[in-house]
C-alpha cells in the first residue's frame, strides 16, 4: 500500500472512530431488544416502564419495507424490498412519534438496519407497503436498484472463503455491491433519514458479509446525530455490527472493531456453558478478553438474541429461566461490555411470527398484567424483576471496577463492585451460607433479586451488613433464583 493510500485510510477511519458512544443518559444503561414490537407500543413502554427502571435504549426490529412471505415468519423483516419506513410495526409517522417520545424520557433508539442485501426470489414479490419488485432479475424499483447494483449471482458454499462470504448470496438474498457509488448513496440516504428522525445509532445486520473498507466509506458519510433530540454537536451514530465469530472463522471480528462495536457471540456461548453447569463458575475470575472476547468498549454483549435463542445448544433462553436469570445477573453485575437484554415472544417453532390475531398480518400488542408481566403471547424478559432490578444494580455501581472476588473452587462465586454493590451466585447442589465482605457501609439492604425496595421497605430478603462491610449471605440450592444482589441504592 502506498503512502497516499495509507493516509487516505487513516483519514477515513478517523472520521468513523467516534462511533462507539451509545449516547445513553449518564444515569442509564442497557439496551433492550423489543423484538417485533409495534412502534406505538414501544413509545408507551419507554414512558411507562423503561425510563422509570433505568434502561438506556431500545433496539428495534428493521424499520424498512420488507417482502411479505407466506405464513409471515419473523425473518421476512430481513428481506428488504425498499427503504420506505413501513412494516408490520407501523408507518413512518408512528416510527417518528416513537423516537420522539422515547428520546424525551431518556431512552435512545437503535435501528436494526439491513443493507447487505435485498429480498430473495419470491412467487409474489410485494412489500409491506405495497411496493413490487422482481428479485429474480434483481430489480427493486422502490429504491431503485437494478441488476447493475449487485454482485454476480453465486452461493456461499464455504465459510472458509472470504470472497464467497462477502460477494455471494446469503441464503439466496440478492447481494448488493457496496463498492458502487449509487449503492453507497442509497444506503447513506436511508441512514441519514433515520438520523434526521432522532435515532441514536444502528445495529448493522450481516456486517461480516460486507467488506470493511466499503462499510468505512458508508459510515463516514452518515450525518452527525440530530441535536434537536439532545445529542451534543458533532455526535456520531453508535454503530454495532453483526459479526458472528466463534473462533476458527475466515473472517474475524477484529476486522470491524476499528469501525464500530461488534456483537460478541462468544459471550453468549461461554456464559451459556458456565450456567448450564458445563464449566465451573470459578473460571469467570478473569472474564473478558482473556476468554477471547473483544475489548470491553467494542463488545455488545447478550445471553441470547433473536437468532441464537432459536438454535438450542449451549445458548440459554427464557425457557431455562433459572440459569438464564443467573447469567443475565452476572452480565449486568460485571463491568465488561455494552449490555443488551433480549425481550421475546413465546415460540415453539423456529420460524414462528410474533403474536397476531389474523394469521400473521397484524401484530398483537403486549398485554400488561397486574403483576407487571406480559400476556398475549409476549414473554417480556425485560419486565422480569430479577432482570430490571439488575439494570438498577448496574446503574448504581457505574464507574466502579470488580473487586473482592471469592469462589469455592467450583460453582459458587461472589464479588463486589467498588464500594457500591455486592453479588453472590450459587449453582451447587447444596446451600451457600457464609459470611462475606460486601464492601458496603453498615445497614440493612434489600436483595433486589428476591424482591424490590418500595417506599423504603423490602418485598424480598433483607441483608444485614455489619461493621467493616461483613454480612452473612444465604442462597439455598432449591431457591427459584441462585443469586443474591445488594447495592447502595437498595439500603433501607
Amino acid at each position: 500500500m502506498n503512502g497516499l493510500a495509507v493516509l487516505s485510510l487513516a483519514a477515513l477511519l478517523a472520521g468513523v472512530y467516534c462511533q462507539f458512544d451509545t449516547h445513553q443518559w449518564d444515569n442509564r444503561n442497557t439496551i433492550v431488544h423489543l423484538f417485533e414490537w409495534k412502534w406505538d407500543d414501544i413509545a408507551d413502554e419507554c414512558e411507562r416502564f423503561l425510563a422509570p427502571k433505568g434502561y438506556g435504549g431500545v433496539q428495534v426490529s428493521p424499520v424498512n419495507e420488507n417482502i411479505v412471505v407466506a405464513s409471515r415468519p419473523w425473518w421476512e423483516r430481513y428481506q428488504p424490498i425498499s427503504y420506505k419506513l413501513v412494516t408490520r410495526s407501523g408507518n413512518e409517522e408512528q416510527f417518528a412519534n416513537m423516537v420522539r417520545r422515547c428520546n424525551a424520557v431518556g431512552v435512545r433508539i437503535y435501528v436494526d438496519v439491513v443493507f447487505n442485501h435485498m429480498a430473495a426470489d419470491s412467487s409474489n414479490p410485494v412489500g409491506t407497503g405495497g411496493t413490487t419488485a422482481d428479485p429474480a432479475s434483481k430489480s427493486f424499483p422502490g429504491v431503485p436498484y437494478s441488476s447493475l447494483d449487485f454482485h454476480p449471482t453465486c452461493s456461499i458454499e464455504s465459510y472458509g472463503d472470504v470472497f464467497q462470504i462477502r460477494n455471494c448470496e446469503l441464503v439466496g438474498l440478492k447481494d448488493l455491491d457496496h463498492s458502487k457509488e449509487w449503492v453507497r448513496d442509497r444506503i447513506v440516504d436511508f441512514l441519514d433519514h433515520l438520523v434526521d428522525l432522532g435515532v441514536a445509532g444502528f445495529r448493522v445486520d450481516a456486517a461480516k458479509h460486507m467488506w470493511p473498507g466499503d462499510l468505512a466509506v458508508i459510515y463516514s458519510r452518515v450525518k452527525n446525530l440530530n441535536t434537536d433530540f439532545g445529542y451534543p454537536p458533532n455526535s456520531r451514530p453508535f454503530i454495532v455490527q453483526e459479526v458472528i465469530d466463534l473462533g476458527g472463522e475466515a473472517i474475524s471480528k477484529d476486522e470491524y472493531t476499528g469501525l464500530g462495536a461488534v456483537t460478541e457471540f462468544r459471550f453468549s456461548r461461554e456464559l451459556g456453558r458456565v450456567f448450564r453447569g458445563y464449566n465451573p463458575m470459578k473460571w469467570l475470575v478473569n472474564w473478558g478478553p482473556e476468554w477471547g472476547l473483544t475489548q470491553s468498549d467494542r463488545a455488545l454483549v447478550f445471553i441470547d438474541n433473536h437468532d441464537n435463542q432459536r438454535d438450542g445448544g449451549d445458548i440459554l433462553t427464557y425457557k431455562t429461566s433459572k440459569q438464564y436469570k443467573m447469567a443475565i445477573a452476572f452480565k449486568l453485575a460485571h463491568p465488561y461490555g455494552i449490555t443488551r437484554i433480549m425481550s421475546s415472544y413465546d415460540f415453539s417453532d423456529k420460524d414462528q411470527p410474533p403474536p397476531t390475531n389474523d394469521g400473521g398480518n397484524t401484530i398483537l400488542s403486549p398485554k400488561i398484567n397486574e403483576d407487571g408481566t406480559c400476556g398475549n403471547g409476549w414473554v417480556c424478559e425485560h419486565r422480569w424483576r430479577q432482570i430490571y432490578n439488575m439494570v438498577g444494580f448496574k446503574n448504581a455501581v457505574r464507574g466502579t471496577g470488580l473487586n473482592d472476588w471469592w469462589d469455592n473452587g467450583n460453582y459458587q462465586i461472589a464479588f463486589c463492585r467498588g464500594g457500591s454493590g455486592f453479588i453472590a451466585f450459587n449453582l451447587e447442589s447444596y446451600d451457600l451460607n457464609q459470611t462475606f465482605q460486601t464492601c458496603l457501609s453498615p445497614g440493612t439492604y434489600c436483595d433486589v433479586i428476591s424482591g424490590s425496595k418500595i417506599d423504603g421497605k423490602c418485598t424480598g430478603k433483607k441483608v444485614e451488613v455489619g461493621n467493616y462491610g461483613w454480612a452473612n449471605i444465604y442462597i439455598g440450592a432449591s431457591e427459584n433464583d441462585g443469586v443474591l444482589a445488594i447495592h447502595k441504592d437498595a439500603k433501607l
